[in-house]
C-alpha cells in the first residue's frame, strides 16, 4: 500500500474509534455515510461503512490540512471546548455511557491541589527563569497500579527521598533554592508513537498500552480495551500519593538537622552515597555554627520542604473533569496537579490539548522536540501565554545527545527576539532511548549526562540561564538504564527491569547525575 495522509476537509473531523479512526461531518460530504478507517492484519488500510458494513481498500487518502489561522481569541473557552478541536492520543471508549458516568463522578471529588499552591509554584518558576532558582523535576515514566500495590507506598517515599537528596546536593553546589517537582500523583497516561504494537517475538498485533489510567499492560485484547473505571482508580491512587507526599514534606521527615537520615539504604556504601554523606557533614556543621552564633536554625525552611506534583495533560476527559473555578482569583485551574505539560506529540496549535491548556491558570510545560518550528513555537506562546506572564511557560528541550546544538540555539534566538519570559529545562531522557541487544528499551547514562552538558554549554554560549532538568527516575534499585558509576551493562537489565513504558534512572544513577549537574552549575557560576 502506498503512503497516505489523513487531514481535514471543510467541517469534517477525525474521531478515534476502537482500533482505528472515523471520519464524520455535520456539514460536508453530504450524502455520504460516516465511515471508519482501520487496520486489518496490521498491514492493510480499510474503509468500513458503519451502516452498510461494506469494506474496501483505500489508497492515497489525501486531504488538505485544516488552516492554522483559527481564531481562539474570539471563541469562548470552557473546560470542555477542547472537544470541538481535532484530538490526538485520546482513546475512544467503547462504553460511552460508562465514560460519562465516570466523568461526572470525578467532577464531584475534591481537588488534588489548590490555587494558592499553584500560584506559589508559578512565582518560584518565574524566579528560576530569572536565574535565582533551579528546577528539579523527576519521577516515573508512568505510574503503575501494580507497583503501588507491590510496594505499599514505599516506592513513592523512596522516589521522594531521592528527589530531596538530589535537591540537597544541587543546593549545596549551586547556592540557590531548588524547586522540587515530582512526576507523581497523575502521571498514568502515555502518548504512543503507534496505535498498535506487537509482543516480543510474536506476530499478534494489539492496540498499544497507553498507561494504567487508560488500559492494561497485559498483552491481551481484553486488557487493551480502554476502560473509564481506570480513571477512578488512578484518581484514588493520586489522592493517596499526594497525601503521603504532603505528610513527608511537612512532617519533619526532611529536617536538615537530621540530614544524615535522608538517605536510601541501597545507596549507602556507593561512591554517590559517600559523597552525599560528605555534603551532609558539611550541612550539619554549618547549622551548628549558625546556632553557636545565636542565629535561628529552627525555621520551617530548615525542617520542611515545598514539593509539587506534575504530569502530562494527556487524557483530556480526566483533565476536564478535574478542572475547577476559583472564586478568589477568578481563574480556572487544573486541580489534577500543580504543573502540567504539553507533550511533543500533542502540541499542535489547533489541537485539542492546546485548546484545553490555554484556559487554565496553572504553569505549563511545552516539550520541544527536533520537529518544533519557529512558527509553531511562537503560535503556541501566543495561544498559551498571550500576556507573557512570568512563570507561566516552561520550555522543556528534548532532542537527544549530540543534537542540542542543532536545535536549542534557534529556539533561544526566537525567545530573545520576541522578548518572551520562559524557563528553560532539559529533558535528557526521551531523546536517548534505544534498544539493547537483549531486546529491552534502555538509555545510556553517558548520553543522558552528555545532553545535559550540551544544554548547559549552549545556554552559557548564548548568555541565557539553564533553569532545570527533567528526569525519568525512581528510588528503587532497578536495572533499566546502563552505565553510571555502578557500571550496569546490557546483561544486567534482566535482573530488575520493572518499567512498563520507558527505562528510568535508578537512585544511584540519578544521584550521580545530580552531583554532576551541581558541579557543572557551580563551575559556570565561578566563570
Amino acid at each position: 500500500m502506498e503512503p497516505f495522509e489523513l487531514g481535514f476537509v471543510g467541517g469534517c473531523t477525525l474521531e478515534p474509534f476502537w482500533g482505528g479512526i472515523s471520519l464524520s461531518s455535520s456539514s460536508c460530504w453530504r450524502g455520504m455515510e460516516p465511515f471508519e478507517l482501520g487496520f486489518v492484519g496490521g498491514s492493510k488500510l480499510v474503509v468500513r461503512g458503519r451502516r452498510s458494513g461494506g469494506v474496501r481498500t483505500c489508497r492515497n487518502v489525501v486531504a488538505p490540512e485544516q488552516p492554522a489561522s483559527v481564531s481562539r481569541k474570539s471563541r469562548e473557552w470552557t473546560p470542555g471546548s477542547w472537544r470541538e478541536m481535532p484530538v490526538r492520543q485520546v482513546p475512544d471508549y467503547p462504553d460511552k455511557k460508562k465514560l460519562e458516568d465516570v466523568e461526572e463522578q470525578i467532577r464531584r471529588v475534591l481537588p488534588l491541589v489548590f490555587s494558592g499552591e499553584v500560584e506559589r509554584l508559578k512565582s518560584q518558576l518565574a524566579k528560576a527563569a530569572a536565574g535565582k532558582h533551579f528546577v528539579l523535576q523527576g519521577g516515573d515514566c508512568a505510574e503503575s497500579f501494580e507497583e503501588f500495590e507491590k510496594y505499599g507506598g514505599d516506592n513513592i517515599r523512596d522516589t521522594f527521598t531521592l528527589l530531596i537528596q538530589m535537591s540537597i546536593a544541587m543546593m549545596y553546589g549551586l547556592k540557590k533554592p531548588v524547586v522540587k517537582i515530582g512526576r507523581m500523583a497523575g502521571q498514568f497516561a502515555k502518548p504512543r508513537s503507534s496505535p498498535m504494537e506487537k509482543a516480543k517475538n510474536q506476530e499478534l498485533e494489539l492496540p498499544s498500552y497507553r498507561g494504567d489510567m487508560i488500559n492494561g499492560p497485559e498483552f491481551t485484547l481484553e486488557a487493551r480495551i480502554p476502560d473509564p473505571d481506570r480513571m477512578i482508580r488512578a484518581l484514588n491512587q493520586s489522592t493517596a500519593t499526594i497525601n503521603l507526599l504532603r505528610a513527608l514534606a511537612s512532617g519533619g521527615y526532611l529536617d536538615l538537622h537530621k540530614v544524615h537520615d535522608i538517605n536510601l539504604q541501597f545507596v549507602n556504601g556507593t561512591p554517590q552515597g559517600q559523597q552525599f554523606l560528605d555534603y551532609a557533614n558539611n550541612i550539619t556543621n554549618a547549622i551548628a555554627f549558625m546556632g553557636s552564633c545565636g542565629l535561628p536554625t529552627d525555621s520551617p525552611d530548615v525542617r520542611q520542604a515545598e514539593f509539587y506534583v506534575s504530569h502530562e495533560a494527556l487524557l483530556l476527559p480526566y483533565e476536564e473533569a478535574m478542572t475547577r473555578y476559583d472564586k478568589n482569583t477568578g481563574k480556572y485551574y487544573a486541580t489534577s496537579g500543580h504543573f502540567i505539560w504539553l507533550g511533543d506529540r500533542t502540541r499542535q496549535p489547533n489541537g485539542a490539548h492546546v485548546e484545553f491548556l490555554r484556559g487554565i491558570a496553572n504553569p505549563i510545560g511545552i516539550k520541544c522536540g527536533p520537529s518544533l518550528s519557529r512558527d509553531d513555537l511562537l503560535e503556541l506562546l501566543e495561544i498559551l501565554d498571550p500576556n507573557n506572564e512570568p512563570g507561566r511557560i516552561t520550555l522543556i528541550n528534548r532532542v537527544g545527545a549530540g543534537k542540542v546544538w542543532d536545535h536549542l540555539p534557534r529556539h533561544i534566538e526566537t525567545i530573545k527576539e520576541e522578548g518572551r519570559n520562559v524557563l528553560w529545562v532539559c529533558d535528557a531522557m526521551h531523546g536517548n532511548t534505544e534498544s539493547s541487544p537483549s531486546g529491552y528499551k534502555t538509555r545510556r547514562f553517558e548520553n543522558i549526562h552528555s545532553e545535559v552538558k550540551e544544554f548547559f554549554e549552549v545556554h552559557k554560549a548564548m548568555g541565557t540561564y539553564p533553569g532545570g532538568i527533567h528526569l525519568e527516575m525512581t528510588g528503587q534499585n532497578v536495572t533499566e538504564c546502563v552505565g553510571g558509576m555502578m557500571e550496569l551493562d546490557h546483561e544486567d537489565l534482566f535482573r530488575r527491569y520493572e518499567s512498563q513504558c520507558d527505562p528510568r534512572l535508578n537512585a544511584s544513577q540519578a544521584l550521580e547525575l545530580a552531583f554532576l549537574v551541581s558541579e557543572m552549575m557551580a563551575k559556570q557560576e565561578r566563570q
